[in-house]
């Protein structure tokens, strides 16, 4: 009877078990931590102690797990998204800063900016497969949704680097602005955008002829053209928009994807780095380095509704929906 009792009072809080809402989880570059921030109430719900100097950080295809740049420490650390707990660490190369993971959900092609390197990183066999060199000071990481072409861009080389994923070989290299930090494919693989944080450009490139095809620039009044320093980005999944991360501007873009025109300009915090989209395109979360704190944009009425304390220096952000 003892027995039967317990069993349905698991039973039962296994079913009253609340859902996991939407999150965001942010980086902390100087505090070796990440802030967890709950969508619904926009607000700081977790903070994680993590590795050294956390820098890229993402979510597995099924969002289980979560992947973290520890920079310093020279390791991808695996985090289970449910009990928070750092499963183990990966090899990553020296000095990983960003990342991208590959439409298997098994192969994460990882910077190595002291190295010139490209590491490819098997999670399941925990091992590195592949190593490109690649220009000088690697950053940015993109992969097709074909999972055909990877890109890295190289800081000081001024480039973006096409590789193919198959034979691990760079098949193309496209001259871009001073500094390109981010890297992005539209949603029917067709074209690639590239931001140049010091020339100050967002690229976009035709990913059949390798053409450029534009190079959009920011006009901001009352804002030293030094300080318009592109550096994350997002595009929509419809393609009509790409949100841009203007650095010491401390503004975001709003530009239409299709036409190249510069639509309107957020004010957010004190150098705003990266962020993250909602899967629904809603609500845009940028990380802003220097004031230490996270700007929630509502997309809907296209306007910046809360500011969020984290840690110091916030670095990557990532979505999760919920119940995932």
């Amino acid at each position: 009877m003892i027995r039967s009792t317990v069993s349905a009072l698991a039973l039962t809080t296994f079913m009253t078990a609340p859902a996991m809402a939407q999150e965001v989880w942010v980086s902390n570059e100087r505090d070796n931590t990440i802030s967890i921030i709950d969508v619904p109430t926009m607000e700081v719900v977790e903070t994680i102690e993590v590795g050294a100097r956390p820098r890229g950080i993402m979510f597995s295809h099924d969002h289980k797990v979560a992947y973290l740049c520890a920079s310093d420490d020279s390791t991808i650390q695996v985090i289970d998204v449910a009990t928070r707990e750092i499963l183990h660490n990966l090899p990553s190369g020296e000095n990983p800063e960003t990342f991208a993971l590959h439409p298997d959900n098994r192969h994460i092609y990882i910077s190595n900016e002291d190295d010139n390197i490209t590491s490819v990183l098997d999670v399941v066999d925990r091992r590195i497969v592949a190593q490109i060199p690649v220009g000088v000071e690697p950053e940015g990481k993109a992969i097709n949704r074909a999972g055909t072409i990877a890109i890295t861009t190289s800081e000081t080389t001024n480039m973006a680097h096409w590789i193919n994923t198959e034979t691990y070989e760079i098949f193309q290299n496209s001259l871009v602005g001073s500094r390109p930090r981010h890297a992005e494919f539209t949603s029917d693989d067709k074209r690639l955008f590239v931001s140049a944080e010091i020339g100050g450009g967002l690229h976009v490139f035709d990913t059949e002829t390798f053409e450029e095809l534009a190079e959009i620039r920011f006009d901001i009044p009352d804002v030293h053209p030094h300080d318009v320093q592109p550096v994350g980005f997002k595009l929509t999944e419809d393609m009509s928009r790409v949100y841009v991360a203007l650095g010491p501007a401390n503004r975001i873009a709003v530009v239409d994807a299709e036409t190249y025109e510069v639509l309107d300009y957020h004010l957010v915090g004190r150098r705003v780095w990266h962020m993250a989209m909602s899967d629904d395109e809603t609500k845009l979360f940028t990380t802003n380095g220097v004031s230490g704190d996270v700007t929630i944009i509502d997309l809907e009425r296209q306007e910046p509704v809360k500011t969020v304390k984290v840690g110091r220096f916030p670095w990557g952000a990532a979505y999760r929906p919920a119940d995932s």
